[in-house]
């Protein structure tokens, strides 16, 4: 790849409150899974860096769990942390909401992404879901009064609208710089770390709200060989009346979770995958 003699190079924060479409982003922007996503709130736990190296820059973003009101839970006042010491780290903030909707959570973020003082580019998010488009403008003036935005701009994350958009405006924004990784490397997590995670999706996406969302996977064998890789997980649960739960009838729910993440673990590494959960 021939670099621009102006190379930029920076750390990229998605913000927001959750289900807002965080991780969805991050995904598409990168062009590959790495980090999962469900109708679930507080799905993200972790902070996950997400590459993009182009000719002009390498953008490093780094997804957050939700920001939340509230935090009565352990695991919610951790994850709150977690997303707000982002700020102090990152040269761009990409503040996300969903379109038409502007929620005391959404002005919770907002309130702290006011005493920053990196730039902050506002992505209303979901445009696709809005059939009556001229309800949009309105909503997109309103949006732009609360604050000093560097831009501010309609986008799908989803349906890859304005994702373009939203890359050129960050440049802008990036210091010049050297790139800090590999023009082939996309994460900063493993392998097993992300097999891992993609277990914890399909869990997620199949038990709704049958199971708390502190329930864990854990790669005890990741044996990669000539034919396939080979995957030992465990499923960790609270209660062990939790188990039949991810079990299922006849263990038809487990099976299917398994075939699900096994797929994806597979489209990942690009290999073929033997996986026993």
């Amino acid at each position: 790849m021939n670099k621009d003699p102006k190379f930029r190079c920076g750390y990229v924060g998605l913000i927001g409150r959750p289900n807002v479409g965080k991780s969805t982003l991050l995904n598409h922007l990168i062009g590959q899974k790495i980090s999962i996503t469900s109708h679930k709130p507080q799905t993200t736990r972790h902070r996950i860096l997400g590459i993009k190296t182009t000719a002009q820059a390498q953008f490093v973003f780094v997804d957050t769990p939700g920001l939340h009101q509230g935090g009565k839970h352990a695991m919610s006042r951790y994850l709150n942390r977690a997303a707000a010491s982002t700020l102090n780290d990152v040269d761009v903030v990409i503040f996300l909401v969903e379109a038409l909707k502007f929620t005391d959570e959404d002005a919770s973020v907002l309130t702290k992404l006011k005493t920053i003082k990196m730039p902050v580019i506002l992505a209303i998010n979901k445009v696709d879901r809005v059939n009556d488009k001229e309800k949009l403008l309105p909503f997109l003036a309103d949006m732009s009064q609360k604050m000093n935005f560097a831009e501010v701009l309609p986008i799908s994350a989803l349906k890859d609208v304005n994702l373009k958009e939203i890359e050129t405006a960050i440049v802008k924004h990036l210091p010049e710089s050297e790139p800090f990784f590999d023009e082939d490397q996309i994460t900063d997590r493993s392998i097993r770390f992300l097999a891992a995670e993609i277990i914890r999706e399909k869990l997620t996406r199949s038990l709704h709200q049958e199971l708390p969302y502190n329930l864990t996977v854990e790669i005890e064998q990741f044996k990669p060989g000539d034919e396939q890789t080979l995957i030992h997980a465990v499923i960790w649960v609270e209660r062990d009346n939790q188990k039949g739960i991810v079990i299922g009838k006849n263990g038809e729910r487990l099976k299917e979770i398994g075939k699900q993440s096994r797929l994806d673990i597979a489209k990942l590494i690009e290999h073929r995958v033997h996986l026993e959960l």
